[in-house]
């Protein structure tokens, strides 16, 4: 059975950072992109970031670009979503996304970890 399971949500002061970590189980996501994707209450989910299978490649929503950073571990078959300078607009629960396949589609995903950024 493939879990993720998202920690380091909290709540944090404006211009604050907080790491987010996405650990998979059940099976292997070393070949796989996964992602970080964001939904704030009354809004639709969206996409903050992706990496790919090597860590090579990344990309962000440009809400996030030059704040957020993408990593990732295979050998702790790991994500992480590093977020500085955060805004309280980037109040929302975090869910983290493996198995790509498509721009926004992935075939499993955690439950969600909350981060709350006050002003």
């Amino acid at each position: 059975q493939v879990q993720l399971v998202e920690s380091g949500g909290g709540l944090v002061q404006a211009g604050g950072s907080l790491r987010l970590s996405c650990a998979a189980s059940g099976r292997t996501f070393s070949s796989s992109a996964m992602g970080w994707f964001r939904q704030a209450p009354g809004k639709d989910r969206e996409f903050v970031a992706v990496i790919s299978w090597s860590g090579g490649s990344s990309y962000y929503a440009d809400s996030v670009k030059g704040r957020f950073t993408i990593s990732r571990d295979n050998a702790k078959n790991t994500v992480y979503l590093q977020m500085n300078n955060l805004k309280p607009e980037d109040t929302a629960v975090y869910y983290c996304a493996a198995d790509q396949l498509t721009v926004t589609a992935f075939r499993y995903w955690g439950q969600g970890t909350q981060v709350t950024v006050s002003s």
